[in-house]
């Protein structure tokens, strides 16, 4: 007699298909460039992430006009987004390391398309951050196991130059946002700022089905950590939201306190809870490499340096009477120098320099850069040199960095190594946005005073990231991967 499970074949297959990773073509496991192959479909998560992200801030003036919102309260189109993607970035890798990272990326690319077409709906500010908080949590699926993929499929000696090119599609969706935003904002409308996703997504869904390779090294999760995954979430949370409520929100002075008040108590028992629990959601034991500590906080920095423009410029030139398509144009050259950086820098300096000296080599370029921002006049011919200087140290920074983290983490917890550069990275992009608004905000005299203290804001960032790097171990973790 057939088993009972025989009568419903169908049933059968369609669980197996949705709950278990497709093995790639034979024909395209077999080619010697496969590694490539994959490394190339996760850059369309890494240029679509990045795109959404720089392409949004082009939105605020026209949000402000449309439903008669204030700039602190337009900003959390992008604070929800990235609120959402910090506190799930390392419970979606941890769940990643466990039932496939291809699985969860693929996932992740579902939910980010359909939920940008949602957003492009919305019929109110409060839908639209609703919608932008699902389609974070398709970014954390994505995000949280696109380094993973990377450093899983690609050999160890080419790691940095795969980590360079995935760093590269980053930051062509930031150089593309910010110009094809402004085009679109003052043609199209806001809207399309978000269906523009779709196509994206659509060809990634299936490239990554196709050329994506299965999970090899899986770990066992036998429960998931729900109350740290609860107590991150109110620390991240309370933490942007006090900094935004005091950037003009209309919440009173005991109330802001009280978030921050709120946020340490949170974060005090989430590093707690991690070193009783009897599966955290997050092994600390990874923090004990000092080149995964260091490089986390380079890693944050980094991103709030990044990002910080891409919200300071064009509040600053819109203000001097530029369109927003100008100011798209001008920011373009922070991510072009990015790009430029990132997949060439690999090739120009010789391949003894180690990670830790092309970070402190990046990181001093974008200090410099930086603190010239602080003195130097806010007009389009300034700018745009100082941004592009900026950028090529960003560019050369953020591989030999992410490649120091991933290094330094053992295979089997390459996703929740991951989950931890990308939630450093969109905690580095959240302060990014709120730290500049809040500058904005709180100095008296104008638009451009506001400014000047933004830029300071970021080059005492830069200055964090260089520490960072000085105070990373001098042997290369590629060398030897670390014990943990």
């Amino acid at each position: 007699m057939a088993p009972p499970m025989s009568r419903h074949p169908s049933k059968r297959h369609w669980s197996a298909f949705l709950t278990a990773e497709r093995p790639r073509p034979e024909g395209v496991r077999a080619r010697p460039n496969a590694w490539w192959l994959a490394v190339g479909t996760v850059c369309f998560g890494a240029f679509m992430g990045q795109l959404d992200a720089s392409i949004v801030t082009l939105t605020y003036q026209r949000l402000r006009t449309e439903f008669g919102a204030s700039l602190a309260a337009v900003e959390w189109v992008s604070l929800a987004y990235l609120l959402t993607l910090v506190a799930l970035l390392v419970p979606a890798g941890r769940l990643a390391d466990a039932h496939g990272r291809k699985l969860m990326y693929l996932y992740g690319f579902a939910v980010f398309t359909l939920a940008s077409a949602a957003c492009g709906f919305a019929p109110s500010l409060m839908a639209l951050v609703a919608f932008r908080v699902v389609q974070a949590a398709g970014a954390a699926m994505m995000q949280a196991n696109s380094v993973a993929l990377v450093t899983t499929s690609a050999p160890r000696e080419r790691m940095r130059s795969a980590l360079g090119v995935q760093a590269a599609a980053q930051a062509l969706g930031l150089a593309l946002g910010p110009t094809v935003g402004g085009a679109l904002v003052s043609t199209l409308g806001w809207r399309w700022v978000f269906w523009v996703n779709l196509p994206v997504g659509l060809i990634a869904l299936v490239s990554g089905h196709y050329l994506l390779p299965r999970t090899r090294a899986r770990t066992t999760v036998a429960r998931f950590d729900w109350a740290g995954l609860v107590l991150l979430a109110v620390a991240t949370t309370s933490a942007l939201m006090g900094v935004s409520a005091a950037s003009g929100l209309a919440v009173p002075g005991w109330g802001v306190a009280l978030l921050f008040v709120v946020a340490a108590s949170a974060g005090w028992g989430f590093v707690r809870r991690q070193r009783q629990a009897a599966a955290p959601l997050l092994d600390l034991g990874l923090l004990r490499a000092r080149a995964v500590a260091f490089g986390l906080v380079g890693a944050l920095s980094g991103y709030l340096v990044l990002f910080g423009p891409l919200v300071l410029v064009p509040v600053a030139l819109t203000a001097r009477g530029f369109s927003e398509l100008t100011a798209g144009l001008v920011l373009t050259a922070l991510p072009t120098g990015f790009a430029l950086a990132a997949t060439g820098g690999d090739r120009l300096l010789p391949r003894s320099v180690t990670d830790r000296r092309r970070c402190l080599a990046g990181a001093g370029v974008f200090t410099v850069a930086l603190a010239a921002l602080v003195v130097v006049p806010l007009t389009v011919a300034w700018l745009v040199p100082v941004l592009a200087l900026a950028g090529l140290g960003l560019g050369t920074f953020t591989p030999a960095n992410n490649a120091m983290v991933m290094g330094a983490v053992p295979a089997r917890s390459s996703g929740t190594g991951g989950g931890l550069v990308n939630m450093t990275r969109g905690l580095g992009t959240a302060l990014g946005v709120a730290l500049v608004t809040l500058a904005l905000h709180l100095v008296s005299g104008g638009v451009q005073a506001g400014a000047r203290w933004a830029a300071a804001v970021l080059a005492a960032a830069s200055a964090v990231a260089l520490a960072s790097a000085w105070l990373s171990p001098r042997n290369d973790p590629q060398s030897s991967q670390a014990t943990l």
